[in-house]
């Protein structure tokens, strides 16, 4: 498929390079490192080659998330913003982006994420999961309500927040010891991840922002497969309900959520999302650099989905959520 639209896909700056170490075997760490740091040689090469139309792109993780200290946060937020909408003015055909914000302090964050609406022209923001404190045994989780002027801010700029992965802390990260392995992308993104976004479904957050978006990547970290059993057990009838949501969680996932099929080039996976929230609600991503815009286009475009929902999760669908200067009904010629 031409023209496709890739969502998740990564950068970095001096600052964050060393964040994704480890993330991948150490020999190819040359190449991943140069490819997070390239913006005009590489990426574009395999963008041309896969028929990527446009990267929407995003700091790599966890980068800003976890630097305690709001002040240094906020310094490197603004540097890598600053970097991401050069970019993009270089080529509005082929880049777009997410903001990165502090979201160790509300206000800093309220004020870059003006300043990367309003001045910037970024299309959303990208949060790489929980922040850290000063203190390494108490993260910050966005259902708290200190947060709520935040999420006030992002609503009345209509834009979506993609929450993005990152390991729990070494203190909450007890289960992983002795099986590392695990961490990462194989299995400890995905539980947090999906934790956080219950959290917020749970929190009463979409009772009271009804049109907030959040982004998830990698086919919903698992929620689309679990939605029936949460709130089966969740009991809305006869067992102990404690959350302060109004609705089931399947309601928020099918009003509140997207999803990406960023690193989880399943078909059965994306059907089931699918399924789950409609082919309106999932869209394509590849996330590179950390994986490979090959073999996320060679699985999509010959995947076994309808020709409308290709187009949908393949193009139009990020056109619509993020309000992308593309055509959204035209597919460029081969």
């Amino acid at each position: 498929m031409k023209g496709k639209v890739a969502i998740e896909e990564h950068f970095a700056i001096d600052e964050t390079l060393s964040h994704s170490e480890g993330y991948l075997p150490d020999e190819v760490w040359s190449e991943l490192s140069g490819n997070l740091m390239d913006f005009e040689n590489q990426r574009l090469a395999y963008m041309d080659e896969h028929g990527i139309e446009m990267m929407v792109l995003s700091l790599n993780a966890p980068a800003v998330q976890a630097f305690p200290d709001p002040k240094r946060a906020l310094a490197i937020a603004q540097k890598a913003n600053d970097v991401l909408a050069e970019q993009i003015s270089r080529r509005p055909n082929r880049f777009s982006g997410f903001a990165a914000l502090p979201m160790q302090d509300v206000d800093l964050a309220i004020r870059e994420l003006e300043r990367c609406m309003v001045e910037l022209r970024l299309v959303g923001v990208l949060a790489n999961g929980f922040t850290d404190t000063s203190d390494p045994t108490l993260p910050l989780y966005y259902d708290l309500p200190q947060y709520k002027p935040f999420w006030k801010a992002v609503d009345s700029f209509d834009v979506p927040f993609y929450l993005h992965p990152r390991n729990p802390l070494p203190a909450w990260a007890q289960v992983y010891r002795g099986h590392e392995w695990l961490l990462g992308p194989t299995w400890g993104f995905a539980a947090e991840t999906a934790v956080h976004a219950l959290r917020l479904m749970g929190s009463g957050l979409f009772d009271e922002f009804p049109r907030l978006q959040i982004i998830l990547g990698h086919m919903g970290e698992g929620l689309p497969f679990n939605m029936w059993r949460i709130d089966n057990r969740n009991s809305w009838s006869k067992s102990p309900h404690h959350c302060k949501a109004r609705k089931k969680m399947a309601d928020y996932f099918r009003s509140n959520f997207n999803v990406t099929t960023s690193g989880n080039f399943r078909t059965p996976a994306m059907i089931d999302a699918i399924s789950e929230i409609g082919a309106d609600r999932v869209l394509y991503a590849q996330d590179y650099p950390m994986e490979a815009v090959a073999d996320a286009a060679q699985w999509f475009d010959p995947s076994s989905i309808s020709e409308p929902d290709r187009l949908k999760i393949g193009r139009t669908n990020a056109i619509r959520l993020l309000k992308l200067p593309l055509k959204p009904d035209t597919q460029p010629a081969a």
